[in-house]
């Protein structure tokens, strides 16, 4: 917690609050109902810091086969990905961490599963360009802060690729339990679909 809070004051312009430019439907319809009363000292980048501790959890209950706690867990961290983004347009509580760590969360947190289950019930081409393609926006986020000192928050191809991410996993657990194996065609495809999502919000990004 020292080194959090040494960070916090060394850089300062990392926290400090922006206006949000525009407030989708979905944001005014999660604050309605599950963050109106929301205590103000849980900002989103504490929500996105939260989804990075809870991520090895969910990756303890798939790996040992838990997966009906495990789909639960993974399901609950990837709505908090909707609540920080959301509460943070609302509240024009947008920081420049949180648009570079809340896509990093997203991505330890898929990342894990994909490392546990697109590797074990899928052609292992699909898993490595699941990987490819996040390590890739990491690299390329990273280099933008290095080398030009912006941060650029995900856009809308991106957030799309990261709901088809959530279906797929969802499809893949599911299938698992259910003993599906149409769920399996039916997460595969859809994992293909984030991957040209993935792309695309690259290129949008100027990559």
């Amino acid at each position: 917690m020292r080194i959090f809070n040494h960070y916090v004051k060394t850089h300062k312009d990392l926290f400090r609050f922006q206006k949000a430019q525009e407030v989708h439907p979905h944001d005014k319809f999660l604050y309605r109902v599950f963050m109106k009363k929301w205590p103000k000292t849980w900002t989103p980048n504490k929500i996105t810091a939260f989804r990075v501790l809870i991520t090895p959890i969910v990756f303890y209950f798939i790996m040992m086969q838990m997966y009906e706690i495990g789909m639960v867990a993974f399901l609950f961290a990837a709505f908090t990905d909707a609540l920080d983004g959301s509460l943070a347009r609302s509240r024009n509580q947008i920081t420049k961490f949180g648009m570079m760590f809340d896509p990093l969360a997203d991505k330890l947190l898929i990342g894990s599963i994909v490392l546990l289950l697109v590797f074990k019930y899928f052609n292992p081409i699909l898993g490595f360009s699941l990987l490819g393609i996040e390590i890739i926006f990491i690299l390329s986020a990273l280099f933008a802060r290095v080398k030009f000192k912006t941060v650029k928050m995900a856009n809308i191809w991106g957030k799309i690729k990261m709901v088809l991410q959530v279906v797929a996993v969802f499809a893949t657990l599911s299938a698992i339990l259910l003993d599906a194996p149409n769920l399996f065609t039916i997460a595969a495809w859809t994992f293909g679909i984030a991957i040209g999502f993935a792309i695309v919000s690259l290129f949008a990004h100027g990559v």
